[in-house]
């Protein structure tokens, strides 16, 4: 049985790991601009490697979870990427920062959610729901951490010496624990005597299946709506006439939401079927949208845009392996939640490009309506993936 201290270690060494990685870059962003003299364009172009290199590094990333080999990887890439962040911190120029950020992208896909989530979801099968959620209420407030820490450190000794403070975190506090927390995971998991998969669906026999496509179009297309949302948030409320304060008041709150929205889900579970948990999810980011439109005659509508998609959002975080692993299948599970996430990141990583392609057609009065469409879409492709799980299973 898989203690849940193991999961709490995991649970701390991810709340570190997103903050060092992920969140950093936008805490960063404009003192980037400042100091190193590279256009937005220039900078944000690095995340977006990052993203795509992490997408294509996550069908390796389950090959090593199917294969035993999860909690290795995750330790590893904890490490690897502290060191890539001291390489970070000496940086002079775009070509470094880019080769820096591409190498941060399969550190990202090595131990953020995806393989976290893939590891218990394949130690703990129908039972890792409850360890998905610890992990995320507690790495829910990663940025609330590395925010107000980036600040601080780059006030007084300068974004060099932050980044290498982070770097010395991930390298002597994240690794130990995803070392220690992924393992427990691990070694329950392949004590249970489970028979490993068969060649033939090692050999991704799941990607024939209509119901993992309709399955990864689904969260594909949720995914660009909310890189959409999130990338182009700030010129969106500023297009509804929000003003900067109440912009960042605004944004800053969507994180919390998003740990609230995952306790209202456990307390919600009870009540309602996961299914229909998971439809909303769609339904309420349609609504926020909705909302965000309406800003321009009501900014109070604000509230409910942050409160909805914040919320939204965060219950995603968790339905998304909870429902791989129902429609699709325990068997060879890393192999394909690790495909799942190679088209989610891929959708996430070209979200805020595509956006812009829609804004200089229509502004932003044409790209909130094709958000909304496109939540619904997302919704249809869930729904007749759950008709046909459903259909086999009968």
């Amino acid at each position: 049985m898989i203690k849940d201290r193991a999961v709490l270690y995991l649970a701390i060494a991810q709340t570190l790991v997103w903050a060092g990685f992920y969140y950093l870059f936008p805490a960063l962003l404009l003192r980037w601009e400042q100091s190193l003299g590279w256009s937005k364009a220039d900078l944000t172009a690095a995340i977006t490697l990052a993203i795509f290199v992490s997408a294509f590094s996550a069908p390796l990333a389950g090959w090593f979870i199917d294969n035993g080999k999860g909690a290795l990887m995750m330790a590893a890439s904890s490490f690897l990427g502290g060191i890539c962040l001291i390489w970070l911190s000496m940086i002079d120029s775009k070509l470094e920062f880019y080769l820096v950020w591409a190498l941060l992208g399969m550190m990202m896909a090595g131990c953020l959610y995806e393989p976290c989530f893939a590891l218990i979801t394949h130690a703990k099968k129908e039972k890792a729901k409850q360890s998905i959620i610890l992990v995320t209420l507690v790495a829910g407030f990663a940025s609330t951490i590395c925010y107000p820490a980036i600040h601080s450190l780059s006030e007084v000794y300068g974004w060099r010496v932050a980044v290498q403070v982070f770097a010395g975190v991930l390298i002597l506090v994240a690794t130990p624990l995803m070392w220690i927390g992924a393992s427990s995971v691990e070694r329950a998991g392949y004590s249970t005597g489970e028979k490993q998969p068969d060649l033939l669906e090692h050999q991704r026999a799941f990607l024939k299946r209509p119901a993992f496509w309709m399955l990864a179009l689904s969260f594909t297309v949720l995914a660009m709506v909310h890189g959409v949302t999130i990338h182009h948030m700030f010129p969106i409320l500023a297009d509804r006439g929000i003003n900067t304060e109440a912009a960042v008041t605004a944004a800053s709150f969507i994180g919390p939401m998003q740990v609230a929205g995952r306790l209202a889900m456990m307390a919600a579970e009870r009540h309602v079927s996961f299914d229909r948990i998971t439809a909303s999810c769609f339904i309420f980011v349609g609504l926020a949208i909705l909302l965000l439109i309406g800003t321009s005659a009501t900014p109070t509508l604000i509230v409910g845009f942050v409160i909805l998609f914040g919320s939204a959002h965060g219950v995603v975080s968790i339905v998304r392996p909870v429902v791989a692993r129902e429609i699709l299948g325990g068997s060879n599970f890393g192999a394909k939640f690790g495909a799942l996430a190679l088209l989610y990141l891929a959708g996430s990583a070209t979200a805020p490009y595509l956006g812009s392609l829609v804004w200089e057609i229509g502004g932003y009065d044409l790209v909130l309506p094709t958000l909304i469409g496109l939540a619904l879409l997302g919704l249809s492709f869930y729904i007749v993936a759950h008709r046909l799980s459903l259909a086999k299973a009968d």
